[in-house]
């Protein structure tokens, strides 16, 4: 049986998760609307992990004989300054997630929580490639910075994010 506590932080996580989804969807709209199909695609395809994501602490909870209590989401920003300041937005919210994840990893190190710990290692590993992937695509945009040709060539190659 998992404790109230943890249970509280993951349910709290689950909807972080949910809220990360929407906050790539509406990056991925946002995308969309300024004709920017291949960074639409990494977005839509960062908020599908999200749903994932959000869906791997429920399935854990609900093994843990944990009662899932689903909240509200919240409501994402729809407009950005540019594709750069969106990115800039994904690093910072993957900053935030990583802290939201250790300080579960926290409160199950002092519960000495061990399925909790073992669980939330792939979710620690899984950080550090969100923000390295986030890190990436802002330099990227970054070095395009008021060279649109280039920018166009790197929306080209994120639409084939994780195809082989």
């Amino acid at each position: 049986m998992i404790s109230e506590k943890i249970q509280n932080a993951i349910n709290d996580q689950i909807k972080a998760e949910f809220d990360s989804f929407y906050l790539y969807l509406a990056m991925s709209a946002y995308c969309q609307s300024i004709n920017f199909k291949g960074f639409a695609s990494w977005f839509a395809k960062q908020a599908s992990e999200e749903q994932v994501h959000a869906m791997r602490f429920f399935d854990y909870l609900v093994d843990r004989g944990g009662r899932v209590a689903l909240k509200g989401l919240d409501t994402p920003t729809l407009d950005f300054a540019s594709i750069q300041d969106a990115f800039q937005q994904t690093l910072e919210h993957e900053q935030i997630v990583t802290g939201r994840i250790n300080k579960i990893y926290d409160m199950a190190v002092a519960e000495k929580d061990y399925a909790t710990q073992e669980m939330l290692n792939w979710f620690v590993k899984e950080q550090v490639e969100e923000e390295a992937s986030a890190t990436e695509m802002l330099e990227k945009v970054k070095m395009a910075e008021n060279k649109p040709g280039n920018l166009m060539y790197i929306d080209k190659h994120a639409g084939k994010r994780g195809e082989s």
